[in-house]
């Protein structure tokens, strides 16, 4: 029983421990399809800056959660 419920933890902890992950892929989204709508920038080049955007967030979360695990 103790390793299902340390499985639901870990589950469960995938999907909320990162918190500014979520945050600032939100707000990538928003900001994005906000220059899109707007006409700001082209679909095309909208594209490009999600993907660049969402690398540069992932790597930045990984660097973080290195840091956080190294310390320990």
């Amino acid at each position: 029983m103790n390793i299902l419920r340390i499985a639901v933890k870990e589950l469960i902890g995938m999907f909320i421990d990162d918190g500014a992950l979520a945050l600032f892929s939100l707000l990538l989204v928003l900001g994005v399809g906000l220059a899109v709508e707007t006409a700001l920038i082209g679909p095309a080049a909208g594209a490009v800056l999600l993907m660049v955007g969402c690398l540069v967030i992932l790597a930045e979360s990984v660097m973080r959660a290195a840091r956080r695990k190294f310390r320990r």
